[in-house]
């Protein structure tokens, strides 16, 4: 059987234009020769839509762009596996099926309900979603498939130490005699994710003796990124078929013969990263319905990365980088902003903080008295481009790009309304010793356009006289060592030290900071999540509390 994996770029809410896709794409499948195309999870109503299912509307709207594809695919010769959403019609308990439909020819065949709902990290299904009771085998073409959605495929026991669920539908389905499973996915990317799934969906091929169909959604949602990466494995667990990373495709396997398509899928984990952040940010800047963004260049790293992932995202001719020096600014962070701009060919404008700063202070001397300087002069120029910025943006109706890293975000050192000011945070989840990375990443493919000073030249704010960041934190090679092992791995400070070598007095110290700027993270711009545990909706913490580790 020649089977198409179609994974597309889908828009939550946006029925008309995921119909279009997905009709479209059918339509390639059965030009080709395919008896069957794949879709990703909820390829109708697009992932996640959150508290959308709340509005019985959104069931109707569904309901009605199901009618629609139906009716558009009723010539083809064509199985459609697609995803959607269906209400329980239930008064008590939740009020939706998270479902995997067959169709032909404008009539459906099979209608599978999803029984595992993840309930952690960005998932919360369980507050939406009813789990089917049972499941069962669909057959075509004399082969019975296991048709299951996401994390129904994803709860192997010889696979996992833990297991969040006692029911093993794959398992069970096998039992039904299965011969090959097909697994719809939205399942979002973090570094690393890609090769996780290809191990647990090859010990499930091996287990089970069965080749397996696994077809995930592209592009950016809000906070989430999913990365496609779609693929067909033999019942040995050899990959025999790869879409692409990172972009919509259309790819075909026969599953008799083992022959398929085969794209590059960035082995590089850096170069995976890169590309996830130009997708995320394309997609949250255009689906959110903006043309253009505007950043502070600063002439450093962060936000040197950052202008050159927001040009390669909306093109370059849609970007402005606005330096705005201050008291304490270099010539050279300057120098290096303008030859930023120039080198990656955006428009670059300049506008002074002096004097609103100076106005400010005048204005505040009545108030502070004769209590020395402090942070709070540094936030008062940090806050003025802030003000700058989102003056521009709603003066040009541009989104505001703010480009704090990870390192920064977990510590507090940032300035609430001021460098924290703007409508997606770019590289928020990104570590600063990667932002260095990904700059490499940049130079690479664009000639050197970030100036080799950017990269050698100490971290500073410059917001005081001489000031580095390392006079306030640790070194970010120590710094990022520690929040790894503290946001993404939960470990203890006794447990880091150990690990480290790190004095246990600064760990302490950092994970004091962590905790104790809750309430900055919970005011920051969504940002884009690349590492296993970001900050955002996949990350709970309260604000008022005084636990410690």
């Amino acid at each position: 059987m020649k089977v198409a994996l179609a994974q597309i770029n889908t828009t939550v809410g946006d029925f008309p234009g995921n119909i279009d896709r997905i009709a479209a794409m059918a339509r390639r499948a059965a030009e080709a020769g395919a008896r069957m195309a794949v879709f990703q999870e909820l390829a109708v109503p697009g992932y996640p839509p959150r508290d959308l299912l709340e509005k019985p509307s959104f069931y109707r709207r569904t309901k009605e762009a199901e009618a629609r594809l139906a009716e558009e695919t009723a010539e083809l010769d064509l199985k459609i596996v697609y995803g959607t959403v269906a209400p329980t019609n239930s008064e008590a308990g939740k009020p939706a099926y998270n479902q995997a439909v067959v169709i032909e020819r404008g009539r459906e065949l099979f209608r599978q309900t999803k029984m595992l709902l993840p309930t952690y990290d960005v998932f919360d299904e369980a507050r939406y979603f009813l789990p089917a009771a049972s499941q069962r085998v669909w057959e075509s073409e004399g082969v019975k498939f296991a048709l299951t959605v996401c994390e129904d495929a994803w709860n192997d026991k010889q696979f996992w130490r833990r297991r969040r669920y006692d029911r093993d539908p794959v398992e069970e389905l096998a039992r039904q005699g299965a011969e090959a499973l097909i697994s719809i996915n939205a399942s979002p990317f973090h570094m690393g994710k890609r090769e996780l799934r290809r191990e647990i969906f090859a010990t499930t091929a091996r287990k089970y003796r069965m080749p397996v169909i696994y077809v995930n959604q592209v592009g950016g949602n809000d906070q989430l990124i999913f990365d496609g990466s779609s693929f067909v494995m033999d019942p040995e667990g050899r990959v025999t078929a790869a879409a692409a990373s990172f972009e919509e495709d259309l790819i075909f396997a026969d599953l008799e013969t083992g022959q398929g398509d085969r794209r590059e899928n960035l082995p590089e984990e850096i170069e995976a990263v890169y590309e996830a952040l130009v997708l995320g940010a394309r997609d949250y800047i255009r689906k959110c319905g903006f043309q253009e963004v505007l950043l502070g260049l600063s002439g450093g790293i962060d936000s040197s990365v950052t202008a050159v992932l927001a040009a390669d995202a909306v093109g370059r001719e849609n970007v402005t980088g606005v330096a705005m020096p201050g008291p304490f600014s270099s010539e050279a962070s300057l120098e290096d902003a303008r030859t930023l701009a120039r080198n990656l060919g955006i428009r670059f404008e300049v506008a002074s903080i002096n004097g609103p700063y100076q106005a400010c202070l005048e204005a505040l001397q009545p108030l502070f008295g004769d209590r020395p300087p402090d942070v709070t002069e540094e936030n008062i120029q940090a806050r003025l481009r802030g003000l700058v910025l989102m003056a521009l943006s709603n003066k040009w109706g541009a989104m505001v790009l703010t480009t704090g890293n990870k390192s920064e975000l977990a510590v507090g050192y940032c300035t609430l309304y001021g460098d924290m000011a703007g409508g997606l945070a770019v590289i928020s989840d990104v570590p600063k010793t990667m932002v260095y990375e990904l700059g490499r990443v940049a130079n690479r493919r664009h000639g050197g356009v970030i100036p080799e000073r950017v990269f050698v030249k100490p971290p500073s704010a410059e917001l005081r006289p001489d000031q580095k960041d390392t006079d306030s934190l640790p070194a970010y090679e120590m710094l990022d060592a520690i929040l790894h092992r503290y946001i993404e791995e939960y470990k203890a400070p006794e447990e880091i030290a150990a690990e480290t070598g790190f004095g246990l007095a600064v760990i302490q110290e950092v994970i004091r900071m962590v905790d104790r700027n809750e309430y900055k993270r919970q005011q920051a711009p969504p940002g884009l999540k690349v590492t296993s545990k970001a900050f955002g909706i996949g990350r709970r913490f309260p604000i008022a509390q005084r636990f410690t580790p």
